[in-house]
């Protein structure tokens, strides 16, 4: 089998995550650079921004998510959710995935025709970089999830590192070196998800 395809098998689920790392932080940030250059996208366009987050600036973002979580899950229930929260938050750092809204609009009036496509494709792009970006996180040792707190902290996030304006966030990739095993992976039948004529 490929080697891309035992990456691919080997990407797996990590909620339980150590603040370490098996590999520098100039590794991970060159991982990431390599995925935002070599993922593909639509007309070329490029759109898809990252940020990562090590040490304070980790912890300062899922601060975030704990306190905008507290003010709208009811008290009985926000200790399960503070605990989901702080896992996170004990990670080794997080990538966070954006949208460049301007580079979508601008194909949108440059390409009338496929003006309704653009915002989808660039969703497409997207997931294509996430996946790239946890693969390549895996390769290297280290685990991690994705999470859409989206909504709760874009603003904060924004103002806090200084996020363009038509940056739109759309996912948060905590990462660290794994703390337990995955859990199982249960996969429906392929006849029922693959159909083949040749």
């Amino acid at each position: 089998m490929s080697k891309m395809i035992e990456a691919i098998k080997a990407r797996r689920t990590h909620y339980a995550l150590h603040q370490k790392s098996p590999v520098p932080d100039s590794k991970i940030v060159e991982l990431v650079e390599q995925a935002v250059l070599h993922t593909p996208t639509a007309f070329n366009s490029q759109n898809g921004r990252v940020v990562v987050l090590m040490a304070g600036h980790h912890s300062k973002l899922w601060q975030f998510a704990h306190d905008a979580l507290k003010a709208i899950v009811p008290a009985d229930q926000f200790p399960a959710t503070a605990e989901k929260i702080n896992a996170f938050a004990g990670a080794y750092g997080t990538v966070l995935f954006f949208e460049d809204q301007a580079t979508v609009k601008g194909l949108q009036e440059q390409f009338p025709l496929y003006a309704g496509n653009f915002p989808v494709w660039s969703q497409q792009a997207n997931g294509m970089l996430q996946s790239n970006v946890w693969v390549a996180l895996s390769e290297v040792g280290l685990g991690a999830s994705l999470q859409h707190y989206t909504e709760l902290i874009e603003d904060q996030v924004r103002a806090a590192w200084n996020i363009p304006a038509d940056w739109k966030l759309v996912a948060q990739m905590p990462f660290g070196q794994p703390a337990a095993d995955p859990g199982e992976k249960a996969f429906m039948p392929l006849d029922s998800r693959v159909k083949v004529f040749a």
